[in-house]
């Protein structure tokens, strides 16, 4: 990906990430309760219908957890699909870790959910979030941000 359009994604994340898609230091039982709660921010902020969470469990009940992407962190999603209202991002950090099944990568503490209108939205957005996240002194200043406000400009920084 051009590294200009990186940039406009990352400085367009009020956008793709509104007060809606949060979910901050909440329970999940499992990885699937963790995938759920990243669908319910999506929807709560009218990126997708309940239908895409159903998807994006699916997807790794068929794909295994390779949205485990690094080091306690995952990036849920599924394939474009009617129940993709708008591109957008919802972000769920737990209140305790839990195991996705990537032995590299396990436990999980951060849920980043990502639904695409289109393929290239998608891997746009998924290229852009990642890029961001790759540093890890990056993700333990979003570890303890301690709202959605200091997340976002964590990211756009």
């Amino acid at each position: 990906m051009a590294k200009d359009k990186e940039v406009v994604i990352m400085a367009a994340i009020g956008t793709f990430l509104p007060d809606e898609a949060f979910l901050l230091d909440v329970h999940a039982d499992d990885w699937k309760d963790a995938i759920r709660l990243a669908g319910q921010g999506l929807v709560n902020a009218g990126f997708t219908t309940d239908a895409y969470t159903d998807e994006m469990i699916a997807t790794v009940e068929k794909m295994g957890p390779y949205i485990v992407i690094a080091p306690g962190l995952a990036l849920a999603h599924s394939r474009p699909s009617d129940a993709v209202k708008s591109t957008g991002l919802s972000w769920v950090r737990l209140s305790g870790p839990v195991e996705f099944g990537n032995k590299a990568n396990d436990p999980v503490s951060l849920v980043i959910g990502l639904a695409g209108r289109d393929e290239n939205e998608h891997i746009t957005v998924m290229s852009a979030i990642a890029a961001a996240l790759v540093k890890p002194e990056k993700r333990e200043q979003l570890a303890n941000a301690k709202d959605a406000a200091e997340i976002r400009a964590i990211l756009e920084g």
